[in-house]
């Protein structure tokens, strides 16, 4: 019987078992700062009108604060700059899941950047339409932030509800003469500035738009608004009080709601009423 030499039985040996017993790799453990270390990480929010646009200019925009839950340190704050964003895009295309919608056109956002050293539990707030600080609304929602992972795109989106109701006629302090007839309009917009009107995006035939004659805090008038598309405007007429009936004035006030939507806003304006004019007749010379 042939004896194989002891170097070529070796290296038969080697061959038959390296499957069974592989080379042990080398360590994957990376360098300590890279899994320790702070780790930039880019957030962008976008606050959205319920059911319309981005706050954008128009509107002067939202602030946006982001707190972190477990100091209550403020992590980073700022104004949400920009456009509303393309109507045809928001709210005439249809999506699927998980598709940009707002980001897929310019649109306003809040863009900062985070040094992140562990995952954090943040509150993110905003509030606006800032230019518009009676129809100010707040909204807010609770993540985890993971360092390094940035949310971009759309971004977190929050969404604040309500309208933009803004009484137009009379004008703000303009005295009432007692027993006129007055008519009143005021506009109805979303929070992003978009006019609310019939068979629009934002069809006002959805909502309850209804105007309110108060003295004191009691109503003793409620007006049926109708849309004049001239001044783009809801109107109503109504009369005013006797002026010995309303010392301290009236209040007009100009509501639209939304039940599908849970959208709701308001304006109402105080009104000082003067006593009636007196015809005055030059006596004849």
């Amino acid at each position: 019987m042939t004896r194989l030499p002891l170097a070529t039985f070796a290296l038969i040996l080697a061959f038959i078992l390296s499957p069974c017993f592989p080379t042990p790799a080398k360590s994957q453990v990376l360098p300590d700062s890279s899994l320790n270390g702070p780790q930039p990480t880019t957030v962008l929010v976008r606050v959205v009108a319920q059911g319309a646009m981005v706050l954008g200019r128009e509107v002067g925009g939202a602030r946006v604060t982001i707190t972190d839950m477990a100091t209550s340190s403020i992590l980073a704050t700022g104004l949400q700059q920009g456009e509303a964003g393309d109507q045809n895009q928001i709210m005439r295309t249809p999506h699927m899941m998980e598709e940009p919608i707002y980001s897929s056109r310019p649109s306003a956002a809040f863009t900062t950047i985070l040094q992140l050293q562990t995952p954090t539990l943040v509150e993110i707030s905003a509030e606006g339409p800032l230019a518009y600080p009676a129809a100010l609304q707040k909204t807010s929602k609770t993540l985890v932030l993971i360092p390094g992972q940035d949310l971009t795109h759309d971004g977190i989106v929050l969404h604040l509800s309500g309208y933009l109701v803004q009484i137009e006629r009379p004008r703000p302090r303009e005295p009432l003469i007692a027993k006129d007839d007055v008519k009143l309009r005021a506009s109805v917009r979303t929070l992003s500035g978009s006019l609310v009107r019939p068979y629009g995006d934002w069809d006002s035939r959805k909502l309850h738009i209804y105007g309110e004659v108060l003295i004191g805090d009691r109503v003793i008038e409620r007006l049926q608004m109708f849309y004049d598309e001239g001044s783009r405007s809801f109107g109503a007429p109504f009369f005013v009080p006797p002026s010995k009936d309303v010392p301290d004035g009236i209040t007009l006030r100009v509501i639209a709601t939304d039940l599908s939507t849970g959208n709701s806003g308001l304006n109402q304006v105080n009104y000082p009423v003067l006593s009636e004019r007196l015809l005055s007749i030059s006596p004849r010379e």
